[in-house]
C-alpha cells in the first residue's frame, strides 16, 4: 500500500517469496496456470514451463479441498526441478476454510489472493475475510486484495448509488461504480491493517474490462 509523507506519496514494495512488487522494484511478470490444480503432475509441468518462459510469479486456482491438498506437492515438485517462482493461491468463496483445513497449503503458498466480493455476505463476510488475513499473519504471507467489477460488493454499490441519487447533481452510474471499487479496496485494506497486517504485506488490485474505466479506477486509487 502507499504511505504519505508531507505532500509526497511513496510506496513500499511487497515481497512475495523472493520477488518484490511495487515501490521502486522492476515490473514483475505473473502468469496463471489453466490446469486442474488437483492434477499435481500437470500443474507442476505447466508452472515450470511458465517460469522458464519468464513468469516470475505463478498463480494457481485453489477452489476445493483436492486442490488445496495438491498445493504442497506442487511446490515440492517445482523445488525438485529447481524452479523457485513463488506460487500464489487464487481463492473464491471458501478460501478461509481451505486455508485453515489445509495448513500445508497455507504454508506452501507465497501469497493469498482475496476477492472481497467472494468471501461471504454480511456478518459472514468479516469473519471469513478475517480468517484469511489471520492465516496470512500466522504464516507471514502477503495478500492481494483484488476487487472485481463483476463481483463488486453489492451492498456497498447499492448504498453508494442511493447516496449519489440524493445529490443535487448526481454522478453517472459508471463513475459511482468506479468509486465503489476504490472504496471496497481501501476499506478491506484498512480492515486487514486493523487485524495486524502491515502495509508492506498488502497489494491492492482492481479489475475492470473497459480500459478507460480501468485507468480511471487506478487514478482514483492512487489518489486515495
Amino acid at each position: 500500500m502507499s504511505n504519505q509523507a508531507n505532500t509526497r506519496r511513496r510506496t513500499v514494495p511487497v515481497k512475495v517469496g523472493g520477488v518484490e512488487i511495487g515501490g521502486n522494484a522492476p515490473i514483475v511478470v505473473q502468469s496463471m496456470t489453466n490446469t486442474d490444480t488437483a492434477d499435481v503432475e500437470g500443474t507442476v509441468a505447466q508452472a515450470a514451463a511458465l517460469a522458464r518462459a519468464g513468469s516470475e510469479i505463478v498463480r494457481i486456482t485453489v477452489d476445493r479441498p483436492e486442490a488445496a491438498k495438491a498445493v504442497p506437492h506442487i511446490r515440492d515438485g517445482l523445488d525438485k526441478l529447481g524452479v523457485t517462482a513463488p506460487l500464489v493461491g487464487d481463492f473464491h468463496y471458501i478460501g478461509h476454510k481451505l486455508l485453515t483445513d489445509h495448513p500445508a497449503c497455507a504454508e506452501a503458498l507465497a501469497k493469498y489472493r482475496i476477492n472481497p466480493g467472494n468471501v461471504g455476505f454480511r456478518e459472514k463476510k468479516d469473519t471469513q475475510f478475517s480468517t484469511m488475513i489471520e492465516t496470512a499473519l500466522e504464516y507471514d504471507r502477503p495478500v492481494r486484495i483484488g476487487v472485481n467489477w463483476g463481483s463488486l460488493d453489492q451492498e456497498l454499490a447499492t448504498r453508494m448509488m442511493d447516496e449519489n441519487a440524493k445529490l443535487p447533481n448526481p454522478k453517472d452510474a459508471a463513475e459511482i461504480t468506479q468509486e465503489a471499487l476504490v472504496v471496497s479496496a481501501i476499506e478491506n485494506a484498512k480492515r486487514a491493517e486493523e487485524l495486524g497486517m502491515s502495509r508492506d504485506k498488502i497489494i491492492l488490485s482492481c479489475k475492470v474490462s473497459d480500459v478507460q474505466s480501468l485507468i480511471a479506477v487506478y487514478r482514483k486509487l492512487a489518489d486515495s
